[in-house]
Parts: C-alpha cells; structure tokens; sequence
C-alpha cells in the first residue's frame, strides 16, 4: 500500500481506497446497515463485506474494471454490456426487498419534486427554459404505476464491474429497495445510450424505451443543481446537461 485514494467524497459519505480494501464513511449509519443486508440478499456478485462498524463499512476490491463513467468514452465489447443487462434482469426478477429503495419513491412526491427542482433551475438561470421544459414533458413518462422489482437504485456504470464479458460484481448498494426496474436501466445507460440495445439484449425483455427516456431526463433534471453544489460538474461533456440536450 502506498497511498490512500479518495474515490469519491462529499458531505454526506466518502469512499476511500487502501491498497484492495475499500473504507464507505457515511453520515446515515442505517444506511450502511441496509446496504450490507441488501448485498446479501442480492443474487448477483457483489463485494465480500469485511467488516461494518457505522459509520465505516469495510469491503474488498473487485476483479476487473468498469465499463466506463459518464462523461468518458465506453469501454467493453457488446457481449459485456449485454452480460451487465443479464445480471440486471437476474436482479429484477428476485423477491424485492420490504423497504423502498431510491428507484420506488411515490410518483407524486416524484413529480412535485421534479416540478419546484424545474422552477428552481429556470428561476436561477441554472439552465434554459426551453431546454427544462422540454425534458420535463419527456420525463412525464416516468410519472406511472410500475410492479415492484428489487432495484439497485443508483446503478450508474462506474458500479458494475466485468472482467471480459462477465460481470463480477456490482457496488454501493445503499440506495437498494424495492423500486422501479426501469430506473435502474435508465442510471446504468446514462450518457451511453449507443450501448442501450446491447444492454436491453441481454436483459431479455421487451421494455418501454420512452420510459427510459424519461427516466434519463427526470434524473438529469432532479440532480444537475446537487451535483454543482457538491463539486462536482454537470456541464461537463457527456454528462447530465448533454443528456438533457440529447432530447431536444
């Protein structure tokens, strides 16, 4: 071990890497606690706990790389990308947990959240009008009764790791719950949507693609604002604010 690496780090919880052990601090100790259960009852690979001591849950390094972050190019062949929609689908089909996760919060608490975080951005001249209320019509789509699944619920890319064309393993779990399947593949295919058919092969399921659509810009619109204030940068390319524009 040479260095400690911070993978990530704002005021709610930090993620550190020491040499093949990774250190969660968070500032909800239950959520740690529900994060270790979630991961236990998930049927697809996920990172061996080492230990958990809130506010600190300890686990070992994966195998094998992502296949890319937003804002950056892709990496992995179309088999990969169609074996992360396996292992998705293998999630989505299992007993979904009791709790709602991130992916199953009230549909009308969702859609007043989206509409003051829409007046807040026009309000603030955080973006244009034109372009919130074209993606709040498109996110409309998301705003519908859905069955319960068990969701990760923030599966961005940078969580699932493959080694070749096989996953093995999938992180950061404490948004998990019982929640909408298709938020779950609208956050893994974000900003990659030339790998969403290779995705939705593997998933093996006919789904709604303008629900994805929808789900790409409720999210966008719901977290440019945060992710400005945490230091992190939306305008980048690739990024929330080009998949806002992507639906122009």
């Amino acid at each position: 071990m040479d260095e400690v690496e911070v993978v990530v780090a704002h005021s709610e919880r930090a993620t550190l890497r020491v040499g093949d052990v990774f250190l969660k601090v968070d500032a909800d100790r239950s959520r740690l606690e529900l994060e270790v259960e979630a991961m236990s009852l998930a049927p697809v690979p996920t990172p061996r706990v080492l230990w958990c001591k809130p506010p600190v849950l300890a686990v070992a390094a994966l195998p094998g790389t992502t296949l890319g972050h937003l804002g950056g190019p892709s990496t992995g062949s179309p088999a990969a990308w169609a074996a992360a929609g396996a292992a998705i689908r293998k999630l989505h089909d299992a007993p979904p947990p009791n709790r709602p996760g991130q992916a199953g919060r009230d549909v009308v608490a969702l859609a007043a959240e989206l509409d003051d975080e829409c007046e807040a951005l026009v309000t603030n001249g955080v973006l244009p009008a034109d372009l919130v209320t074209r993606n709040r019509r498109v996110a409309e789509a998301a705003l519908r009764p859905w069955t319960p699944a068990f969701t990760h619920g923030d599966l961005q890319i940078e969580h699932v790791f493959v080694d070749g064309d096989e996953v093995t393993g999938i992180i950061d779990w404490s948004e998990a719950g019982r929640g909408d399947a298709l938020y779950d593949l609208a956050t893994f295919t974000l900003g990659h949507e030339e790998h969403l058919d290779d995705v939705l092969a593997g998933y093996g399921r006919d789904i709604d693609l303008d629900v994805i659509y929808a789900w790409w810009s409720l999210r966008s619109l719901l977290i440019v604002r945060w992710l400005s204030e945490h230091g992190f940068d939306p305008f980048a390319p690739g990024c929330e604010v080009d998949v806002l524009k992507s639906r122009m």
